[in-house]
This record gives structure tokens, sequence and C-alpha cells, in this order.
């Protein structure tokens, strides 16, 4: 397989992305100088085998229902057997629209409306917005921020709980903090998840994007003793930047729990994108873990990169980065607003983040930036930041 190419720019304007064709519209910057460092999708392409896939599908010409999932279900479970010694019972597998889907669903066969839902904050926004439009309860228990590193703080939250709560929706590894929680913090938010009587459900999407020094721990694998509580989510979505497949995985080894978990996903009726389950089958491969080993090693020269020119910038620090792509920076050390920092952010050096306080407790001095992008992108960042905030220095 010959590398890939992660430095070349994709002009992305007009495709219908997001995250650059909305950028104007939501954050007010122009689009011929703004960079788009905000939703959570990578500035490159997928594994070549992920093109030939999607290439067959339309020599092809015909775009029927799709049937057979046994070689995307033998793909998923090489995957997690290889990469994460993960052996997984293709009967436990349910193929959802994605993750947020999936959580969604999640809400409905396992809580009741007003039920409290457990988020350790700041965490994914997306969780309490799929939570409250549900017509539960968000219950925040805050991380405890330890030298800008992410720890749990178990104590305070039994205390806080009070009995109401039937769900904890853990991210792992953890966004944005970039945590990757080591098998001992995983056994005790197992414990925790016990001790209240919590359905937990492990939210795993990050999971192949970790750095040198750091490996991730499948939940199931960490505490098996939980299975009876344990719903496990995973998805090829972020790990292969294949987002607009729209195509996740629930992963339920409890016969109780998958009953009725299947009885909701009967309820609502869904079955697979046929476009999604062709690319995750091709990307689940050989060839896909060969470019996902390629694109951390990059990501890694930008993570290097960019956490050394923002320590540089006086009152920014970023949390070092053990997983994901998404730097979370604190401005608390400007002594700056929110307006007043965003003044700056996209003011003067136009660029797009995502707010730190739409993420929950804890994340209000805080901006999340993508740095999965052409290096170039990223020092062009950096520049305009140093810019943005050179009368601090």
């Amino acid at each position: 397989m010959s590398r890939p190419d992660f430095d070349t720019p994709i002009n992305r304007f007009g495709s219908h992305c997001v995250k650059w064709d909305m950028m104007e519209t939501l954050y007010g910057i122009p689009h011929d100088r703004g960079l788009a460092m905000w939703v959570a999708d990578m500035e490159f392409r997928p594994p070549a085998a992920v093109q030939a896939a999607l290439q067959k599908m339309l020599d092809h010409g015909v775009y029927g229902y799709f049937g057979d999932e046994r070689p995307y279900l033998e793909a998923l479970t090489w995957w997690m057997q290889t990469r994460h010694g993960w052996k997984i019972d293709p009967s436990h597998i349910f193929t959802t629209h994605g993750l947020v889907n999936a959580v969604g669903l999640c809400l409905q066969a396992f809580t009741q409306p007003g039920d409290g839902i457990v988020l350790m904050t700041p965490v994914y926004h997306a969780f309490a917005r799929v939570i409250r439009s549900s017509g539960r309860e968000v219950v925040e228990c805050e991380l405890k921020n330890e030298d800008g590193r992410y720890m749990l703080d178990l104590a305070a939250w039994d205390a806080q709980l009070t009995g109401r709560e039937t769900m904890l929706i853990l991210c792992s590894p953890h966004n944005p903090g970039g945590r990757v929680w080591t098998p001992a913090e995983l056994r005790a938010i197992a414990a925790f998840a016990q001790r209240h009587d919590l359905i937990l459900v492990s939210d795993e999407i990050h999971s192949d994007l970790t750095y040198p020094g750091h490996k991730h721990t499948v939940m199931a694998n960490a505490a098996p003793e939980i299975q009876d509580r344990l719903v496990m989510l995973t998805a090829a979505t972020k790990t292969f930047n294949i987002a607009g497949a729209h195509t996740g995985n629930v992963i339920i080894a409890d016969e109780v729990l998958r009953r009725r978990f299947a009885s909701v996903m009967g309820a609502i009726g869904i079955s697979p994108n046929s476009f999604g389950i062709h690319m995750v089958t091709a990307a689940c491969s050989p060839e896909g873990a060969a470019w996902v080993d390629a694109l951390m090693t990059y990501l890694d020269g930008n993570r290097q990169l960019f956490d050394a020119a923002i320590h540089r910038i006086p009152g920014l620090k970023s949390m070092p980065l053990e997983a994901t792509y998404l730097s979370w920076v604190d401005f608390s050390g400007t002594g700056l607003s929110k307006a007043g920092m965003l003044e700056r952010v996209e003011g003067q050096a136009a660029i797009a983040t995502n707010y730190g306080d739409s993420f929950g407790r804890g994340g209000e001095s805080f901006l999340r930036v993508n740095i999965a992008a052409p290096r170039a992108q990223v020092e062009e960042a950096l520049e305009r930041l140093q810019a943005a905030f050179s009368d601090l220095q």
C-alpha cells in the first residue's frame, strides 16, 4: 500500500460539508479566509479500499435493499479482536444510524421520561441534547481537572446522586479531554454503575485514535462482571473519516438487555444503510489498519506541533492528548471573557472552533480545536492565534 497523502489540501466548499459550508452562517467568519476547525471530521480522504468499495457500487449502478450482513459482521469482529483483543459474538451486534442515534435508542430502551442520566462533564455535547430531547434529566458529574488532566471524582459523585438516576453514558476515550481511561479507572466506573444500579452505555467511537504510550481498553474487557448492565457503542466512522455514512454498532452481550433493545429497534423500523455497510466492511481490513497506523503517526506530529505553539502563548494551555484529534484549549489564563476570547479567535484569527460551555460544567473557559488537517493548515492556525494574542506576550 502506498503511503496515504495527509498533506494535500482538499477544497470541501460546495460539497454540503457542514464544517466548511456552514461556517460563515453559524460563526460569521468569511469563507474566503476562515479555517474550519470545529466539527469532528478530518480533512483527509479515507483508505483507498473504501473508495474502491463505493466505486464498485457505482459501477453496478443498482442501489437496492441491503442483505446478507455476514461480511460486514466478520469485518467488525475481526477488527475488534485484532486491534483491541475483544472477542464479539456477531449475534450481539445491532447496526444503527450512527452513535448519536444509538444513544437515543438506548434511552428509549432502558430508561423512562424523567429519569436522571449521568454524564461525566465536560463531555460530548450531543449526549445532553439527546437526553433533554427524550424528556430525561441531565445529571452532570464534573470531572476533576488536576494539573491539566481530567480525573474521576467518584466520592463526590457518590454523594451527588439521588437514586433517580438510571443510566451513565461514558465517553471512552474521552471527548473533549482526550483521556484514555486506564483499566483501573474503567473498573472504578463500572463499580460506580453497580453501586447506583445504572445501565452503563460506553461510547468508544474514538478507541482507534490513540497516541504512542497510550492503549485503549474496551470496557467489556475491563469489567466483564457488569455484562448484565453494559451496552457497548462502537463505530468506524471517526476512525476512517466516513462520518457521513452514519453507521454505528450497539453491542450487547446480555440477553435481557438485548431483547429490550431489539424491541425498540423493531418498533422504529431501522435497517442498514447499504453505502455505510460497504464502506465499513472495506475499512475494517488489513489495509484499513495500515492506514490508521499512518494516520496516527501524522496526527501525533500535528499534536506535538500544536501543543508546543499553544504553550508559547501566555494564558493558553492545551490538555495533553492521549487520544482523539480534538485539542482542548484552556483560555482561563488570559483573564478574558468568552466574548473577548472569541473576538480574537474568530474575529482576528478567523478560526471556527467548538465552544467549551456546550460540553457542560467545567468547559466554560475552553475551546475545542480539530487538528486533523494538513500540517500546513495547523501551522497557519497557530500563526493566526499567536498574532491574535500577541499583545499578551
